[in-house]
């Protein structure tokens, strides 16, 4: 059996989860097909915890406490994204509590 990080790591997601065909890989640059992949895991983990709120996070995490960090990464990444749009929400300021 072929023990290759390019087939598991590469080739199969770029067929698997964005739809490409081998004469499709075997023609694009390599730099570009990273670049592809790159691209999909931001994606993949900007919509990793689309539709969960914060107190489904809470229940999720008594039995799995891995799941807090996730959540915390996923919220940092949307802010990031938001902020880069410009799609900036006025947070919270003590000051606009009183």
């Amino acid at each position: 059996m072929l023990e290759s990080p390019d087939a598991v790591l590469l080739y199969i997601p770029l067929m698997k989860d964005l739809g490409m065909q081998w004469r499709e890989i075997k023609n694009t640059p390599r730099h570009e097909l990273i670049g592809l992949l790159s691209a999909h895991a931001e994606y993949s983990e900007f919509h990793s915890m689309d539709g969960y709120s914060d107190k489904d996070i809470s229940e999720m995490a008594k039995d799995r406490p891995e799941i807090r960090p996730q959540y915390a990464r996923y919220l940092e990444k949307r802010r990031k994204f938001e902020d880069m749009l410009g799609e900036k929400k006025k947070r919270p300021t003590f000051r606009g509590l009183i």
